[in-house]
């Protein structure tokens, strides 16, 4: 027995107690701790400039090498116009346009020409021809200032259009007006998502440690560790040209926070259950390091591995998100194993209170919900393990009514803003493509036939002529019939690619907005091709190298993969028949599997490797058995903090962030408690020490204890492992 906390100096522990003296130590833990504080000094204000150094502009994410790219960045160095937007500005009287009106819209045309980045000449009022509708254009350049800037410009339109005759509806829509309600709705994120998943994290915490105290500890180190992580991403933005938008900003909170507190869950579940075999808090604290240490290592690295996978994208935005996520992981993952328990350690046992774990007192899990949960799955594994997998599968089949494609506009909100409304204004009274022409850059001397071609492309009217550029090229545009975000459109710039690449010598290329959204939708189809097998591979070779076998990590591999299709699936229904969304963006199935198998491969690592621990002394089903028992209660608060956190994302008024969070966390959900508990626990106790096959775990046979009670309502002992 060692000495009390309050006490001296221990006596000399084992060595495996030498593996945690670094952070646990009686004096090294105040090292630590202070190293942590003067870091979250330091990095706090380098956090909140993270926002300011985004790039938000088109080039940050498009595919490098597409057509659409090498046109934008032509019509830049061209025309200088920058992130050149048009906000088209319409004004409608069901009953017929006045003099009035259109004096009105003539003198707002005058000054929006001195809006703050307004960028060019102002175009109108132009007449529908239906005579119930004007329409002004005004060309906007946010430079530096990306959609923040736009929404600064729109609000101004705004108020220049207020106030006009009675009757008269008027509102800012086009590229512009779009792109501003999306900023709006961007606007203050971080603090959103921020304040939603801390909310969500300390009910779950105060729900599973029933301790008014002991949440602050793994929300306090969580904090700590994304501040750090978003100041290291700052500075490696502005001086090392790691690319980081909106999107990334965002989920690497919500990853940060959520991965961050299931690693300390973990730890503070493995810490409470040595403190009931060791009287003094700095050895329990050493034992729980080497004992969980492997299990979330290998978790933050499977997460790492999978966020660098995205490097292979072709979408800048897909591609620049890889590195930003994976340093967030593991920054997150050293709080854990260094900030955590130093701070751990320092509060004492007090910090459980009201339910303090007593030095030899019995660990609860041994005769708990999920050891019972264990104990009936065990009379019938093979059964159990088909009906979930054919239950999972049925989930799957929704996969047949998901919607993968354009999104519209109009489908892009939660809510319907001013400028979805302007777009549908714009529709009754203009043709559908206007403010967003397709447009084709050639060779200067087959200009003529280019424009030929463009022009007799069905759904193309009002080809302008063709406009000398740099480097012997020419431009021109050409004015869509369809809406320019609908799948018509993409048609249609399909149909003149095909058109203008079949002149010869003329080099030509297509682009424009609804160019730039068909390429981005092409190259998410060819990420997802690409990325997630190479994401299945590298969870594999690390599932191997930490349970030393190949048939676990393979089977493993392919719960994670039918749990990510019944996600998917389940989402597509509920998408469809309960919120009524129009669909989901193309690249919405890599997101949603690159998080599901790395965060849920998690679940598994943490049951498996107790399970590998216990096997070795107890065989593998009954192993099976203690690992569930033991893991169960954290595994499932754990998934419950994850699935919370990006749940919080259904918070923000974008359709395709709602979409990611919601899929994420049923994903999420469904490893934890179905996957994790039933299906993989079911598989163990069916395949038994085959499943270590080939290490030499699966050579060694079953031990003749039974592992289950011979009545159901029996409780066997679970017996505790030898230390």
């Amino acid at each position: 027995m060692t000495t009390r906390d309050s006490d001296g100096t221990p006596p000399a522990a084992s060595s495996r107690r030498r593996l945690g003296p670094l952070v646990c130590g009686r004096r090294s833990k105040w090292i630590v701790l202070v190293f942590w504080l003067v870091l979250l000094v330091v990095a706090f204000p380098l956090s909140a400039k993270l926002t300011g150094a985004q790039d938000n502009d088109t080039a940050s994410w498009l595919p490098g090498s597409a057509e659409s790219t090498k046109v934008f960045e032509v019509q830049q160095d061209a025309f200088q116009t920058g992130e050149e937007l048009p906000a088209i500005i319409v004004y409608e009287r069901p009953d017929g346009i006045t003099a009035a009106d259109q004096q009105k819209a003539a003198a707002d045309a005058r000054a929006f020409a001195g809006v703050e980045h307004v960028s060019g000449d102002v175009v109108g009022p132009v007449p529908s021809e239906d005579g119930q509708a004007l329409e002004v254009i005004v060309p906007v350049d946010p430079g530096d200032g990306g959609w923040f800037a736009l929404g600064e410009s729109v609000d101004e339109m705004n108020d220049i259009i207020g106030g006009g005759p009675d009757g008269l509806n008027a509102y800012v829509a086009g590229p512009a007006g779009v792109s501003a309600d999306f900023a709006d709705a961007f606007e203050g994120i971080d603090g959103t998502l921020l304040y939603a998943a801390m909310g969500v994290v300390i009910v779950i915490l105060l729900f599973s440690y029933r301790s008014p105290v002991l949440w602050i500890i793994p929300v306090f180190s969580a904090f700590t560790a994304l501040t750090a992580a978003q100041a290291v991403v700052y500075l490696l933005a502005e001086y090392a040209g790691v690319t980081v938008n909106g999107q990334t900003a965002g989920i690497l909170l919500v990853l940060v926070f959520g991965a961050s507190t299931d690693y300390a869950l973990l730890l503070i579940a493995r810490y409470r259950e040595e403190l009931r075999r060791h009287e003094d808090r700095h050895e329990a604290m050493a034992f729980a390091l080497h004992r969980a240490g492997p299990a979330i290592v290998a978790s933050s690295a499977t997460v790492a591995v999978g966020m660098l996978c995205l490097m292979a994208a072709e979408m800048n935005s897909t591609r620049g998100m890889g590195p930003v996520l994976a340093i967030g992981v593991l920054i997150g993952v050293t709080a854990m194993l260094s900030l955590l328990p130093a701070l751990l350690v320092v509060t004492g046992r007090w910090v459980f209170w009201p339910l303090k774990p007593k030095f030899g007192s019995v660990e609860p899990t041994e005769r708990g919900f999920w050891s019972r949960i264990g104990r009936t799955i065990a009379h019938r594994p093979r059964t159990v393990w088909i009906g979930t997998s054919l239950a999972l599968g049925a989930m799957a089949l929704g996969l047949l009514s998901l919607n993968t494609g354009v999104i519209q506009n109009k489908d892009a909100f939660i809510d319907t803003p001013a400028s979805i409304t302007g777009e549908d204004a714009l529709a009754r009274h203009f043709p559908a493509g206007t403010g967003s022409p397709v447009i084709v850059i050639a060779n200067a001397p087959e200009s003529d036939a280019v424009r030929q071609a463009f022009a007799d492309t069905n759904g193309i009217s009002d080809v302008t002529e063709p406009t000398p550029v740099d480097n012997g090229l020419v431009y021109m545009e050409g004015t869509l019939q369809a809406a320019p975000d609908s799948p018509a459109a993409q048609d249609t710039v399909e149909a003149v690619r095909d058109s203008v690449h079949a002149v010869p010598d003329a080099d030509a290329q297509v682009g424009g907005n609804t160019a730039i959204n068909l390429d981005a939708q092409n190259a998410a189809s060819r990420d997802s091709a690409v990325i997630m097998p190479l994401v299945l591979v590298a969870v594999f070779i690390i599932l191997m190298l930490l349970l030393r076998a190949f048939v676990a990590p393979l089977i493993l591999i392919a719960t994670v993969v039918l749990s990510f299709a019944a996600a998917l699936g389940l989402s597509s229904l509920i998408f469809e028949h309960v919120l009524g969304f129009a669909g989901v963006d193309t690249g919405f199935p890599l997101f949603v599997f690159v998080f599901l198998v790395a965060l849920g491969i998690d679940y598994n690592i943490f049951l498996m490797t107790r399970v590998h621990e216990e096997a070795k002394q107890h065989g593998t089903r009954r192993g099976a058995l203690i690992g569930l028992a033991a893991t169960g209660g954290v595994i499932t608060s754990a998934g419950l903090v994850l699935a919370g956190t990006f749940a919080v994302l259904a918070t923000l008024p974008v359709v395709a962030f709602a979409e990611i969070g919601i899929a994420v966390a049923l994903g999420v959900l469904l490893d934890t408690l179905i996957v994790r508990s039933v299906l993989v626990t079911a598989l163990n106790l069916d395949i038994g020490r085959f499943i270590w096959w080939p290490s030499a775990l699966s050579q060694r046979h079953e031990p003749p204890a039974a592992v289950v009670a011979e009545e159901p309502g029996e409780v066997p002992e679970v017996p505790r492992p030898v230390r």
